[in-house]
């Protein structure tokens, strides 16, 4: 465990729909999916340019890999570390085991200063805690800096992209030097971090922003990079005069130790998202929380428990695509597929699947379904695709065709001497 870091994550989903429902509503959303190809075209093809120029884009997802790997493997170390240096350099250190906690931290301080007003920078993890509802609720004014977080924030919406948080929306955003107006701005700065977000030295920092900026944007280094190691010291121009750094579990430590903790090596470029053909046709809304894609299906039963989540193991093609994209060789379709072992299935989903291993591994029922299938699916063929069906095949032909039966089988044509 991540001591002292515990507690358990709470749901971040209100559980009224499921991620087949919000995909649903995507598919059928004509707005959404003219906005959806046309913002994410050119984020995978960017990324292939800028990693191909590296001159050895496999050693710097291996390099990558092993930092992370080193990071995680002795995290609580890392941590205490941090926390000591941060203390050193005159900040202050607390720990959050859930969501809950942190917000609870974050708003003693706000009280404590008089603050009414809270400029932020662009962070997945106050999302992911809901901060900005609860600084609302409150009465203290949050404002995003982050021209698109602050067009979400406006709508009452959450981010659909790790990066480009409004892809669902009509007009391009682009991010500007915000992190640093509002760490040197402000008199008090809090930082959120989860703890997963720790490396062992500052020499493997410009190996993973070499990954990072070209695997989430196609650049070679994004416009600003701030390095920030605590309030304004004596002398200093400008700066807080109070650093408050939360580091918050929030159901990270239900993952470490466990078949799963490679996912903590995630570093939020969002590149498998932007080669995933689920996220690409439903968008990050129907994932139900402030993570989606293929990193947000295998990281979220772990945050928010499988009974709000479990389904999101599901929203993957197992193309391999976010894995050959993802820039320190996250192994998602494992994950996904580790995750779909753990997932309840109904009495009806059991014997469909037993039915389905009975026919793969006998010919003769293999060979008989093969035949009544291809007569009785042949009523909705049109223009050689299936686009209606019987049930369970229209639940899939409601938002893409289905491939009918070949007419000869692989075995069948190997039997007349044909090529494949």
């Amino acid at each position: 465990m991540l001591s002292p870091l515990k507690g358990p994550a709470p749901s971040l989903s209100k559980g009224i729909t499921t991620f087949g429902q919000r995909a649903h509503a995507a598919l059928n959303d004509l707005p959404l999916q003219a906005n959806l190809k046309r913002g994410m075209t050119g984020f995978a093809d960017a990324r292939a340019r800028a990693m191909a120029e590296t001159g050895d884009p496999l050693g710097l997802r291996r390099q990558s890999k092993a930092i992370r790997d080193a990071a995680i493997a002795d995290l609580p170390t890392h941590l205490a570390r941090l926390a000591e240096m941060v203390e050193r350099n005159g900040g202050r250190v607390h720990w959050a085991g859930d969501a809950a906690e942190a917000r609870q931290i974050i708003l003693d301080i706000a009280r404590r200063h008089g603050v009414k007003l809270i400029v932020k920078s662009k962070s997945m993890a106050t999302e992911e805690i809901a901060l900005n509802h609860a600084l609302e609720a409150a009465g203290i004014e949050p404002v995003e800096t982050d021209l698109g977080e602050y067009i979400a924030q406006k709508a009452h919406e959450p981010p659909s992209h790790i990066l480009a948080p409004i892809v669902h929306k009509n007009k391009e955003v682009e991010n500007e030097g915000n992190a640093r107006l509002v760490t040197s701005a402000p008199r008090v700065h809090v930082a959120v971090m989860g703890a997963d977000k720790v490396i062992p030295t500052l020499d493997d920092l410009p190996v993973l922003l070499k990954s990072l900026t070209r695997s989430a944007t196609g650049q070679a280094i994004s416009v600003y990079v701030s390095l920030i190691s605590g309030p304004r010291r004596e002398g200093d121009p400008d700066g807080p005069d109070e650093f408050h750094l939360v580091i918050m579990d929030n159901g990270r430590s239900s993952l470490y130790g466990t078949e799963f903790q490679e996912m903590l090596n995630c570093i939020r470029c969002g590149a498998c998202l932007n080669v995933c053909p689920v996220y690409k046709s439903v968008g990050g809304h129907a994932y139900g929380s402030v993570y989606s894609g293929p990193m947000g299906a295998v990281l979220m039963p772990g945050l928010g428990g499988l009974r709000a989540f479990g389904d999101l193991s599901h929203a993957s093609s197992l193309c391999g695509a976010c894995m050959d994209a993802c820039p320190v060789m996250i192994d998602l379709p494992r994950m996904l597929l580790a995750w779909r072992r753990q997932v309840p299935h109904s009495a009806l989903e059991t014997l469909a699947f037993r039915l389905a291993r009975l026919g793969m591994t006998n010919p003769l029922l293999y060979r008989l379904g093969v035949i009544f299938g291809r007569l009785g699916l042949r009523l909705w063929v049109r223009d050689g695709r299936i686009r209606g069906g019987p049930p369970p095949i229209d639940r899939w032909t409601h938002g893409r065709d289905f491939p009918p039966i070949a007419a000869k089988t692989f075995q069948e044509r190997w039997r007349e001497g044909r090529a494949p």
